[in-house]
C-alpha cells in the first residue's frame, strides 16, 4: 500500500502538470508560470530538475498535439518515448495517454482557433427568390439569388452580410469560382 501512494501522488502531480501546460500553451492563461507549477505540484524538486521535467513533458505534449494523434498513433509514440534514452516512464506514458484522451478535442479546437488570423464564415444561407414586384414589368418573375453570411471571430461580435445576385451575376461568380478552383488544382498538382 505504501508503494502505491507515491505512484498515485506522482500520477496526480503529472496530470496537474499536463493541465498547467495545456492552460498556459493552448488556452492562453498567462498566470500559469513555471514557478507556480513547481510550487504547487513538485515542491520537492530542485528548479533545474523541474525545468528538465517540464521541458520533457511539454515536448511530448507538443508533439502529440501538433500531430493531432489518434489513440493508435499515441500508443506507438508513447511506447517509443519510453524506450528512448532519457525518455518518459511507462507510468508517465499512461498519465499522458489518459490526459490526451480526455483533452484532445479541446486542445485541437484551441490550436485551430489560434491559427486563424482573420474572420471566418460562421453561418451561410442562400435561397433563390422570384421577383413579384418591380418598377419594370420585364423584371417580374426573374430569379434572384440571395446569400446571407455571418462573419466573425470566436468571442467577438459577428458581422452580417446579405448579397443579392441576378442570373448574370450568379453565372459570373460561378465562372470566377471555377477559375479559382482550377488555379488551386494546378498549384497542388505540381
Amino acid at each position: 500500500m505504501a508503494a502505491e501512494q507515491p505512484q498515485e501522488e506522482g500520477s496526480r502531480s503529472l496530470s496537474g502538470l499536463l493541465s498547467g501546460i495545456a492552460q498556459a500553451t493552448y488556452y492562453g492563461h498567462a498566470g500559469i508560470t513555471e514557478e507556480l507549477l513547481r510550487g504547487q505540484l513538485y515542491p520537492e524538486l530542485a528548479p533545474h530538475e523541474f525545468r528538465s521535467l517540464l521541458a520533457k513533458i511539454s515536448g511530448v505534449l507538443k508533439s502529440v498535439a501538433s500531430a493531432d494523434m489518434d489513440l493508435n498513433q499515441l500508443e506507438a509514440f508513447l511506447t517509443a518515448q519510453t524506450k528512448k534514452q532519457g525518455g518518459i516512464t511507462a507510468d508517465q506514458a499512461a498519465v499522458i495517454a489518459k490526459f490526451w484522451k480526455n483533452n484532445r478535442t479541446k486542445i485541437r479546437e484551441s490550436l485551430i482557433n489560434q491559427s486563424r488570423w482573420d474572420n471566418t464564415v460562421k453561418k451561410f444561407n442562400w435561397r433563390v427568390d422570384l421577383k413579384s414586384q418591380s418598377r419594370h414589368i420585364d423584371q417580374i418573375n426573374t430569379p434572384v439569388a440571395i446569400v446571407e453570411m455571418e462573419l466573425g471571430k470566436n468571442g467577438q461580435e459577428s458581422e452580417f452580410l446579405c448579397l443579392e445576385f441576378d442570373e448574370a451575376k450568379v453565372n459570373q461568380m460561378l465562372k470566377k469560382l471555377s477559375e479559382i478552383e482550377e488555379s488551386i488544382t494546378a498549384l497542388t498538382q505540381t
